[in-house]
């Protein structure tokens, strides 16, 4: 047995993120083969057609002219005051809640979900999430100690399954009195897929109707990383109005992060933004969210935080940067478009996708059908239920035959 100095609750932890994995093994055969010969469909980054990080030449333009001395600088707590605001109303755009709203700067959208969790649920609680999602929940709630369970993502008509939520909602608020659940749209992480308007109804009323139970508590966290890449502007927003009115012992809030609508992924900078039709509600929030900021990070990177202001305050430069970002999503688009024709052509069934960095195939063993794409020098993502495919990063050249392949690794997997 292996001699160990860590505390009972951090003996055994072991970071073996799939996504790193395989992004490690497309870059060793990229070393091996060259990189014209290898499709890395692992990396949840925009790249050009010649697989290059894209940076958005307005948000690159303002960050290299910020003073050092503000890049350098600490921050607030709880960030900076026109930063917060900033987030706020590029997040909410024209569909900003009739509600009390505050925000707190957080270390990315990461952030975002480590605070709701260790705030929001209790030692030993079971929070909610679909059953195709982005492995770091699983990570987060398992190293504050509590649990993660799933529901059905999707029913036998490929829409949001209403009755499985519903169902393991009522379950786990029968055993504890408070309820975390994460609701990753628009342009879900892994499938693409984005709840409609309707969908988000029958969502508010199942919590709604639990909710009416005054003991209990339900903390709504919306994971919308990939907001900015979701489609029409307003329109991919228009779900956000839903949340004001809501009963004050149901908490929305929203994980806005710089990573992807800003492409500055590596400077781990977004907010938490509580949405609540109690004062009280928000009061707290900001003073819990605050004090665990200090407890883990302190502060975060001034310096994005300045070039969300400032970008955010003038008129010219924020169209400037809207329409830079249009020519990002319809290029990721269209790279969907050709895997989707092309799947539908081999009979390849894929999970529905409407916009965004991924999109996803079921498949068993999909390790097993990882490992048989890499005889084609194809690389993706493993998942429990499936494959995922980032069209974020794969040039529409390589997209092109790609979904026969995937077809025949699952067939060669799953039928010998």
């Amino acid at each position: 047995m292996m001699f160990s100095l860590a505390a009972s609750h951090a003996k055994g932890k072991l970071a073996t993120d799939k996504i790193f994995g395989a992004s490690a093994a497309a870059g060793k055969a990229v070393a091996q083969y060259g990189k014209e010969n290898v499709v890395n469909a692992t990396i949840g980054a925009i790249l050009d057609d010649q697989e290059r990080l894209i940076c958005l030449p307005t948000v690159e333009t303002v960050y290299r002219g910020i003073p050092m001395n503000e890049v350098i600088n600490y921050a607030p707590i709880a960030g900076l005051p026109d930063f917060l605001e900033a987030a706020v109303d590029v997040c909410c755009g024209s569909h900003r809640p009739d509600a009390y709203i505050r925000a707190v700067a957080t270390a990315g959208g990461s952030g975002v979900i480590h605070h709701a969790i260790w705030n929001y649920s209790e030692i030993g609680d079971t929070v909610l999430t679909a059953d195709w999602y982005w492995g770091p929940y699983k990570v987060l709630c398992e190293d504050a100690l509590r649990k993660l369970d799933t529901y059905a993502l999707f029913d036998e008509q490929q829409a949001f399954n209403v009755a499985a939520f519903e169902t393991k909602v009522k379950s786990l608020l029968s055993k504890q009195d408070s309820l975390l659940i994460i609701i990753n749209t628009p342009a879900h992480n892994p499938t693409g897929y984005s709840l409609t308007d309707a969908e988000w109804d029958s969502v508010l009323n199942v919590c709604k109707d639990s909710a009416k139970v005054g003991s209990k508590r339900i903390v709504v966290l919306v994971d919308v990383a990939y907001m900015d890449y979701a489609g029409e502007k307003d329109a991919c927003r228009s779900f956000l109005r839903k949340f004001g009115g809501l009963p004050q012992n149901i908490l929305t809030v929203l994980a806005f992060s710089m990573s992807k609508g800003y492409t500055m992924y590596g400077q781990r900078t977004g907010a938490m933004i509580g949405v609540s039709s109690s004062q009280d509600v928000i009061r707290e929030f900001e003073a819990i969210n605050q004090y665990t900021s200090r407890a883990t990070w302190s502060n975060i990177n001034r310096g994005c935080m300045r070039l969300l202001a400032t970008i955010h305050q003038d008129k010219l430069l924020s169209a400037q940067l809207e329409q830079e970002r249009e020519v990002l999503y319809r290029m990721i688009r269209d790279r969907a478009e050709i895997f989707m024709a092309e799947a539908s052509n081999v009979e390849l069934k894929m999970l529905p996708y409407v916009a965004g960095f991924f999109l996803s195939v079921p498949a068993k063993n999909t390790d097993a059908v990882c490992d048989e794409l890499h005889n084609d020098n194809i690389f993706a993502v493993p998942l429990a239920k499936g494959v995922r495919i980032a069209v974020c990063a794969v040039p529409a050249l390589k997209i092109k035959g790609m979904a026969a392949k995937v077809k025949r690794a699952i067939d060669i997997v799953e039928n010998g």
